[in-house]
């Protein structure tokens, strides 16, 4: 009868959340209706006996990365990288220097290269990204962010986390969740770091991606990455990367523009419970201001669609008490 009680006792203390779990993990949280909506959702979704219980092989949730975990502006960091590359890379293109779009990176030219588009994008990004195996990628990405600095900040791109969001992953993680990161940037780009910065390993990265073929280089077994797009993992393109790479529905949504529409909606309208969070931009103080008219990261749609899908838009000016994990 003692053993049969402690067994339950036990099990028990697994299924109730600790007091470590609590709503006092997010310390840098205002109290706010955006607070209260992360706070009332794992508490009905962790508790026994809730209707919203859910199991926590099932507790999944995904969060965007540029502008939802870092900065986006002035530039998405990605962007800034495949810049700087390209410069790296003019003595071996001369030619460059009078072709569109490099021509207007080196002249910095950000009008022109606003105007050649997502196919001016895809070009630089296939001269800057590929041509080498993984592994040779990875390493010219930790090199390059080791070295690189935001240019308003001047710190290292990688001090520039959001502790609010740090707190919200871990707080979801002491809660029986598994912690995605789905972003339109890269996925080999990300993979390197995600795990150092946010605690999230490389495996659960879903990003876009460029096409690779195996390879035997030198005896060595290798992934060689050509200039050609695979996948685009934005807009309508993240739910099918997280059902390809997850296997299974989020229940909680983590975003900031209309690139992250579809996923929250992904998460919230399969008829249980989800919650969608929406960061929105609005201090221009101690970060950026912005929404419906950025030419990155813009906020839009989902703006709008927050309020009839009833989720939650977290002021960056009202509900955050600090922004940055490192004071810039």
């Amino acid at each position: 009868m003692l053993k049969k009680l402690v067994l339950m006792l036990v099990a028990l203390a697994a299924a109730l959340p600790a007091v470590a779990q609590g709503p006092d993990a997010l310390g840098t949280w205002k109290e706010s209706p955006a607070k209260s909506a992360i706070v009332s959702f794992v508490t009905a979704v962790t508790t026994p006996g809730s209707p919203d219980f859910v199991a926590p092989a099932d507790r999944i949730a995904t969060f965007d990365n540029d502008g939802t975990l870092w900065p986006e502006l002035p530039m998405y960091t990605q962007l800034a990288f495949a810049l700087d590359r390209a410069k790296a890379l003019v003595p071996m293109h001369p030619e460059w220097k009078t072709q569109q779009p490099f021509k207007a990176v080196l002249e910095g030219d950000l009008k022109a290269l606003g105007a050649a588009g997502e196919r001016g994008l895809a070009q630089i990004v296939g001269a800057t990204h590929a041509g080498m195996t993984n592994d040779q990628f990875a390493a010219i990405v930790q090199d390059w962010l080791a070295k690189a600095r935001h240019p308003r900040f001047q710190r290292p791109y990688t001090d520039l986390a959001y502790q609010p969001m740090l707190e919200a992953m871990a707080y979801l993680r002491s809660n029986g969740f598994t912690v995605y990161i789905v972003s339109g940037g890269g996925v080999e780009f990300m993979r390197p770091w995600m795990d150092r910065v946010y605690g999230v390993p490389p495996q659960r990265v879903v990003g876009s991606s460029i096409k690779t073929r195996f390879e035997m280089r030198d005896g060595r077994p290798e992934l060689f990455r050509l200039p050609e797009v695979n996948f685009i993992d934005d807009g309508p393109g993240k739910p099918v990367g997280i059902n390809a790479a997850v296997g299974a529905r989020p229940i909680a949504a983590f975003g900031n523009s209309d690139g992250d529409l579809q996923m929250l909606q992904w998460a919230t309208r399969s008829g249980r419970r989800g919650l969608g969070v929406i960061i929105h931009h609005d201090d221009g103080e101690r970060e950026y201001a912005y929404d419906r008219a950025s030419p990155f990261g813009r906020l839009d749609r989902a703006l709008d669609a927050a309020k009839a899908n009833g989720w939650a838009v977290v002021s960056m000016k009202d509900d955050w008490a600090r922004i940055f994990a490192a004071k810039p």
